[in-house]
């Protein structure tokens, strides 16, 4: 990797850590006039200064109000990159419907993969944070949603996108249907009845868009949850 290259996105990553939102936006400034690869930038930069806040909380060093921060940190620079990202157009955009199941209210990575989808050629309907089963099974049957993303950051939360799914199938609606965060193994997915799992938001996109190219894809859906917050006793 070029030396500055590699400084940059460095740079990207620690100011996340350090809850430097300034710094993120210069050096995330300073990557798009590099011309750096929008989708390096946060998947190599600001997504892996994330990675490390993980760490960081679980070896409870971090805590909460520091990873709002460092997600704000992240955000800021991701605006500075979001104008870059390519976009695609697409006469037939596939319908998606996204959200956090009930009972999380972390949304970091369901953000990052609604960028991705969005600027692939979706059109993404966000359900938030904190879903509750009903909403996305009414919506994915109002709208005659293409793709279900349901996301969770907890394990105390994950029972809930079974539900989801098979008030979906028992519902008729032919959504697909892809899960991810933190907790969540491709073979959690594939019990569930979920047809798609990825590592990250660039391989969320990529799997999306061969689900409706009737290209194989291997299970290998997830929505890159990038902190992995657990529920702590109050």
């Amino acid at each position: 990797m070029d030396a500055n290259k590699h400084k940059i996105l460095n740079d990207l990553a620690q100011a996340v850590i350090e809850m430097d939102a300034p710094r993120a936006v210069k050096a995330a400034t300073e990557a798009i006039y590099c011309k750096i690869d929008p989708y390096e930038i946060i998947t190599d930069g600001l997504a892996r200064g994330m990675d490390k806040v993980n760490e960081l909380f679980e070896q409870e060093e971090y805590f909460v109000p520091e990873i709002l921060l460092c997600a704000d940190t992240m955000n800021a620079g991701i605006e500075v990159v979001r104008p870059h990202l390519p976009k695609e157009n697409t006469r037939d955009k596939k319908k998606v419907v996204i959200g956090v199941v009930k009972g999380d209210t972390h949304d970091i990575g369901k953000n990052l993969v609604k960028i991705m989808l969005d600027n692939a050629g979706f059109e993404i309907y966000d359900l938030g944070r904190n879903v509750p089963y009903a909403k996305f099974v009414d919506t994915a049957g109002e709208l005659n949603a293409d793709l279900v993303c349901l996301s969770t950051l907890m394990t105390t939360t994950m029972d809930g996108m079974q539900v989801v799914i098979e008030d979906i199938k028992n519902a008729g609606i032919v959504s697909r249907i892809m899960v991810g965060g933190g907790p969540i193994s491709p073979g959690f997915a594939k019990r569930i009845g979920a047809d798609g799992y990825a590592k990250n938001a660039a391989e969320a996109v990529k799997v999306a868009k061969g689900l409706f190219q009737n290209i194989h894809v291997p299970l290998t859906f997830k929505t890159p949850e990038l902190v992995r917050v657990r529920k702590k006793n109050s």
